[in-house]
C-alpha cells in the first residue's frame, strides 16, 4: 500500500517538475534586458564567467536586487523553475563567445546632455578628491576630502570591479565592471562623459604613462582593449595568445610609468607580456636575430613603436602583481598561492624566489622606508599572516601575526603606521593599525564585530584614515590618523573601495597600484 502512494505521489509531482522550462522562462522574463544570447543588454551577461561570485542568485531571480532594474519573479515562477532557471544561467555556453572591434565601438554611448567645466564646480581641494565604491547600489560617491561633504553620488555600470583610475591631471576618473563597461566621469564636472562595453568580461583597466590611453584586461574573449581616454574610442585590440599557439585570460594589466608600458599578467600562458605606450619602442624581437647593430636588424616576429608587444618568458602562469617603486621587478604569486617570483623586467627572467605559503595577495601590497631599507608588505589569503620582505636582498624581515586572512593593506608617508584588515573568517570585523619600524600591532579597531570592516584610505595629507563597513546598510568610518580616534561616520550602500585622487596620481608608497 506504502508502495503505491509513494508512486501515485510521484505521478502527481511530475507535471509540476515538467513545468519547469527554464529557456522559456529565460525568453519570456530575462532576454529583454540580458540579451537573448545571454551576452548582455542594459543587464549584465548571466553566463558563468560574470556570475561566479555572485552570492543568492535563486533569491536575486525571486525578489529581485535593490535599487536596480532588476525586478523579482517570485509572482510568475514557482521555486522549482527558479532553481532551472539558476542552473541554466550558470551553464557554460555551448560556444565561447567573442566580442569584436565592431561590436565594441557600436556599443560606445557619450552623454549628450555633458559639459565640460572650465573648473570645477565645487570649492573642495580637487586633489583631495576621494571616490568610494558602493557594491550595494552600484553607485560612486565623491567626497571632499577636507569635509567629508557629498558633493555626487553617480551610478555606475553594474558590479564595478578593480581600481579607478584617474587621468594624470585628476580630472577624469575611469570605472569598469565585471561584464567589461568603462565609464569615463568628469569630476571637475560632476558629470557622466560616456561609457563603451570593452569586453564581456574583464577585470580591471590600466592608465598610459601619458593619460592617453585605458588598457582593458579581459577573461571574454581573452583579449587586451585599448581605448582613447579622449572619447572613449577603441583603438587596438589585442588578442591573447601565448608563443605556442593557447589562447590566455588576462589576469589584469598594470600602468608602468617609469617603462612607459602596460604589463599583463596571463592566466593561462607561462609567459608576461610588455605592450608599449611610446611611439619610439622597441624594436622587440620574438623570433632568430642575425644582427643586432643598428641599421643592420636581420630578425623574425620584431614589434616596435607604439603598442609594440615583448613577451617575457618565466616557468609558470604568474598573477596578482606587485612592483617595485622603480617598476624594474615585478612580484608575482604562482598558481599554486605558496610561493612569489620576483622577475627583472630589464633583463626579462626571474631572478628571485620568495616562501610565502598562504595565498599572498601581492595586488594589495605596499612599501615604505625602514631602518634605511625598502621593504614591501604583504597580506596572505589563505592564513593570518602579513609578511614583510626586504627589497634589497628579497629576504623576509618578519611575518605579523593575525586573527585571520587579510585582504588591503594602506599607509601613506606621513604616518608612522600601516593598517590592515581581516577581511575573511569570524574576526572580520577587526582593523590593525601597525608600527612601521616595530613591525608590531599598536592597536586593533573593532567597531562593528562580527561584520565585515575593511579596505582603508588616506586623505592627501594623510591627516585622516577612512575604513568601511563593507554591508548593505554599511558606513564610511573616518579616523584622525594620528589619535586613531573616530571622528565621523557616512552612512553608504556596501562601500567597498575607496580612491583618493593625489594619493593614486602621485603614486604615494602606502597605496597599491
Amino acid at each position: 500500500m506504502i508502495r503505491h502512494i509513494v508512486s501515485f505521489s510521484l505521478l502527481l509531482a511530475a507535471p509540476l517538475m515538467a513545468q519547469a522550462d527554464p529557456a522559456t522562462d529565460y525568453a519570456d522574463h530575462c532576454a529583454s534586458c540580458h540579451g537573448e544570447d545571454r551576452l548582455g543588454g542594459t543587464g549584465p551577461a548571466l553566463i558563468p564567467e560574470t556570475l561566479g561570485r555572485v552570492p543568492g542568485i535563486e533569491q536575486v531571480i525571486a525578489e529581485g536586487r535593490v535599487s536596480t532594474q532588476m525586478e523579482g519573479f517570485a509572482a510568475e515562477l514557482t521555486t522549482e523553475s527558479i532553481a532551472a532557471l539558476k542552473d541554466y544561467i550558470t551553464s557554460p555556453l555551448d560556444h565561447l563567445p567573442d566580442w569584436t572591434a565592431d561590436e565594441i565601438a557600436a556599443s560606445r554611448e557619450m552623454n549628450t546632455d555633458y559639459q565640460p567645466a572650465e573648473k570645477p564646480v565645487f570649492a573642495a581641494d580637487p586633489m583631495n578628491i576621494t571616490l568610494v565604491v558602493e557594491t550595494g547600489d552600484h553607485h560612486v560617491s565623491v567626497l571632499d576630502g577636507d569635509t567629508f561633504e557629498v558633493l555626487d553620488r553617480f551610478a555606475t555600470p553594474f558590479a564595478v570591479h578593480g581600481g579607478p583610475k584617474f587621468s594624470p591631471d585628476g580630472r577624469f576618473v575611469f570605472v569598469m565592471s565585471r561584464d567589461g563597461w568603462v565609464q569615463k566621469y568628469d569630476i571637475w564636472s560632476l558629470q557622466e562623459v560616456g561609457r563603451i562595453r570593452a569586453a564581456l568580461n574583464s577585470r580591471n583597466i590600466a592608465m598610459s604613462h601619458d593619460g592617453k590611453w585605458l588598457a582593458v584586461a579581459n577573461y571574454l574573449p581573452t583579449s587586451l582593449t585599448i581605448l582613447s581616454t579622449e572619447d572613449l574610442a577603441p583603438v587596438r585590440l589585442v588578442n591573447v595568445v601565448s608563443r605556442d599557439g593557447t589562447p590566455s585570460r588576462v589576469s589584469a594589466v598594470y600602468q608602468a610609468p617609469q617603462r612607459k608600458s602596460f604589463v599583463l599578467a596571463l592566466k593561462d600562458a607561462a609567459e608576461i607580456w610588455e605592450i608599449a605606450t611610446d611611439p619610439d619602442a622597441g624594436p622587440f624581437h620574438e623570433g632568430l636575430v642575425h644582427s643586432y647593430e643598428k641599421g643592420m636588424e636581420e630578425a623574425v616576429g620584431a614589434e616596435q613603436g607604439l603598442f609594440a608587444r615583448r613577451r617575457i618568458p618565466i616557468n609558470e602562469p604568474l598573477d596578482d602583481f606587485f612592483f617595485s617603486p622603480d617598476y624594474r621587478e615585478v612580484i608575482g604569486a604562482n598558481r599554486d598561492g605558496n610561493k612569489g617570483v620576483v622577475v627583472n623586467l630589464d633583463v626579462g627572467r626571474a631572478i628571485a624566489e620568495l616562501p610565502l605559503p598562504g595565498m599572498p595577495h601581492l595586488g594589495s601590497g605596499i612599501t615604505w622606508e625602514r631602518e634605511g631599507h625598502r621593504v614591501m608588505a604583504t597580506p596572505h589569503l589563505g592564513e593570518g599572516v602579513i609578511s614583510v620582505i626586504d627589497m634589497e636582498d628579497w629576504s623576509l624581515v618578519k611575518q605579523i601575526k593575525t586573527d585571520g586572512p587579510g585582504f588591503f593593506l594602506r599607509g601613506h608617508a606621513t604616518s608612522p603606521y600601516v593598517w590592515a584588515d581581516v577581511f575573511f573568517g569570524p574576526n572580520k570585523g577587526k582593523m590593525y593599525v601597525i608600527d612601521k619600524e616595530t613591525l608590531e600591532i599598536v592597536k586593533t579597531l573593532e567597531p562593528f564585530p562580527g561584520l565585515t570592516f575593511a579596505h582603508t584610505e588616506f586623505t592627501r595629507d594623510g591627516s585622516h584614515v577612512l575604513a568601511s563597513l563593507w554591508e548593505d546598510d554599511g558606513a564610511v568610518v573616518v579616523y584622525d590618523a594620528k589619535t586613531l580616534e573616530e571622528v565621523k561616520r557616512l552612512p553608504m550602500r556596501k562601500p567597498s573601495g575607496k580612491y583618493n585622487v593625489w594619493n593614486k596620481i602621485t603614486f604615494e608608497d602606502g597605496t597599491s597600484h
